[in-house]
């Protein structure tokens, strides 16, 4: 049989397959181009497919697919390295039928990945490079820490509220300023504030946590301002820059989870990746229209909403424009159309690689 294997010649012929990827296995379903021709469970080692296939299928074309989610993209770079044509997709936008939804197993989902990409159906989502993805981490790691402080933050403030303890009129508008975590530390001294050892030690250990978080988030900062002065992003940065709402860690955002503007064939289709179009769901002559897609890219729409209220106040333009929306629509609705136009200059900075120069008023 191995003689017979190694004989064949299948140069030209098309080979698909589909996985289904978990932490400790593979589901991995096999298609030719009229049949099924295996459906199985392995280790999670791209070695050992490749193995399988070069030995059954030698001299074919490789096509692989698998959904976007934990495992992130060494899958697909390891795959690749070993001559399999991969793509990742969007599990939101692989066909399914309802049986597949109310019968879903891991075999069926790999079955279904594997027609899918035989039919041509599956539309690939961008694979950045291991660096981008590296820098990414980073900037995202930090996003993550500010999240956690902000939680810190409201369980610090629930707790001392909870004992009826107000907080210093002088404080009110100078939260976590130096003088307030001060005054926050000495509540911590029994009879001070606390009036039992216990609930002293409960804010101390959360005053303890929030100095750690806000330790991690500095260091996180520095090494994300020293990474924007290095050579591939030090001139992109200091374009962005010139935005008004745009400092370095933002434009370190954009820069890191965009990686490259050009893949981007025009505005809409840049805005509908960070999610800066409505959503619609219309069924007979009703044609009702979302405020946002739920499609988005979070870390963008976010940075970029919040970029817009500051331009909307410091860019005359925008303040203009932002006045006009606001007189006829909400502000929230309007700040988006300023997100939009923030978004339309970002785009134009970078592909144009030069700063944004406003007109004259």
């Amino acid at each position: 049989m191995k003689a017979q294997a190694s004989q064949l010649d299948l140069s030209g012929q098309d080979i698909y397959v589909g996985l289904d990827v978990h932490l400790t296995s593979w589901t991995v379903s096999i298609y030719t181009a009229h049949l099924e021709h295996k459906t199985f469970r392995q280790d999670p080692r791209p070695e050992a497919l490749i193995r399988y296939l070069k030995r059954n299928f030698p001299d074919a074309h490789y096509h692989g697919v698998y959904e976007a989610g934990y495992s992130g993209f060494w899958i697909h770079d390891a795959l690749t390295a070993g001559g399999i044509d991969m793509i990742v997709i969007n599990p939101a936008d692989v066909p399914t039928t309802d049986k597949e939804r109310s019968v879903k197993h891991d075999p069926v989902d790999a079955r279904k990945l594997a027609r899918a990409l035989r039919a041509g159906l599956l539309r690939p989502i961008y694979v950045p490079s291991r660096e981008a993805i590296e820098d990414r981490q980073l900037v995202r790691t930090r996003s993550r820490l500010i999240g956690k402080q902000t939680r810190v933050k409201n369980q610090i403030k629930a707790l001392v509220r909870h004992f009826g303890i107000g907080i210093p009129p002088e404080f009110e508008r100078r939260h976590w300023s130096r003088e307030f975590m001060a005054w926050l530390g000495s509540l911590t001294t029994p009879g001070e504030g606390m009036q039992y050892q216990s609930g002293a030690v409960a804010l101390a250990l959360l005053l303890d946590e929030l100095h750690g978080l806000r330790s991690q988030v500095l260091s996180a900062t520095r090494a994300i301002r020293r990474l924007a002065r290095t050579e591939r992003y030090r001139r992109r940065v200091e374009h962005l820059i010139t935005l008004k709402g745009i400092g370095v860690v933002s434009a370190m955002i954009l820069l890191t989870e965009l990686v490259d503007i050009d893949r981007f064939r025009s505005l809409d289709h840049l805005a509908s990746f960070v999610g800066l179009v409505p959503g619609k769901r219309a069924s007979g002559e009703s044609d009702p229209t979302q405020h946002l897609t739920h499609r988005r890219s979070s870390p963008l729409r976010y940075i970029l909403i919040e970029s817009a209220w500051v331009a909307a106040r410091k860019d005359p333009a925008l303040n203009r424009d932002f006045e006009r929306l606001a007189g006829r629509m909400k502000k929230t609705d309007a700040i988006i159309r300023i997100a939009r136009k923030q978004l339309r200059r970002i785009r134009f900075v970078l592909r144009n690689e030069m700063p944004y120069v406003p007109l004259p008023a």
